[in-house]
């Protein structure tokens, strides 16, 4: 039986140390988590996405170690997936990595609405970036049927009642993968709130046989962890300090 991590920090799964494009305008840092509860055909990090077993875990003492040691280079860390919004414990990974006073950006699909709305409420992240599938009635066929047009939504609705509530935590996106129309990129456009820019990114031609390629472009999961981040790397924080206990805060209720 596979197992599903409880904890977020069980779903860590790469960090990638320097992004220019994850966050426009700032030099960042990007977590990204395991697991996803769509199936979309496009997806870029299917091993993450998928089998996540198949990569390496990254270690929370390593993981905070890394973020403190770079924290004077970094204008931000973004958390990324896979999908983070369905990790157990996330506001506490959260609360984690927003220890060291940097800005917190989360990645998400949107079809986790009330997680969205908890981390809000907590202050725990600066923004929200959602990745807009495109027309609720295409989102079975665009998120491998993980998702009717009826829950999209419904979940895309209490998104935009977020965004509409605290404008300046949302910014909405999406890629123009081959089964979308320029109609089809309109009607996703004019979901949004008043206000709001859909932002498209360009379609990226597949580099694996049993898969679509990606969206938003850049790395495949077998580029996520770099060697100075595995444990037992000669440069790894692993390497040149003792662990000690774990650094990480006590559970919150």
């Amino acid at each position: 039986m596979r197992h599903t991590p409880s904890d977020a920090w069980e779903r860590l799964r790469g960090i990638q140390p320097l992004s220019l494009c994850d966050w426009p305008g700032r030099s960042t840092a990007v977590l990204f988590l395991s697991g996803c509860n769509l199936g979309c055909p496009t997806c870029h990090n299917a091993d993450l996405a998928w089998r996540p077993e198949s990569l390496p875990t990254i270690f929370a003492p390593d993981a905070l170690h890394f973020i403190e040691r770079r924290r004077d280079w970094l204008d931000g860390i973004v958390v990324s997936g896979g999908e983070p919004t369905i990790a157990d414990g996330l506001c506490g990974f959260l609360g984690d990595i927003g220890r060291f006073g940097l800005p917190v950006k989360l990645d998400t699909n949107g079809m986790r609405p009330d997680v969205l709305a908890d981390v809000l409420d907590r202050e725990l992240v600066e923004e929200i970036h959602v990745d807009v599938k495109g027309p609720v009635d295409l989102y079975p066929a665009l998120t491998g049927g993980k998702a009717d047009a009826k829950i999209a939504a419904e979940n895309l609705s209490q998104v935009f009642d977020l965004a509409r509530e605290r404008p300046k935590s949302f910014a909405f996106r999406m890629t123009r993968v081959p089964l979308l129309s320029p109609s089809d990129i309109d009607a996703a456009r004019a979901l949004l709130p008043a206000g709001f820019s859909l932002t498209v990114n360009a379609y990226v031609p597949p580099r694996r046989t049993h898969a679509h390629a990606d969206p938003q472009t850049r790395r495949m999961p077998g580029n996520l962890v770099h060697g100075a981040h595995r444990r037992r790397h000669p440069e790894s924080p692993e390497s040149q300090r003792d662990q000690g206990p774990d650094p990480r805060p006590q559970a919150r209720p």
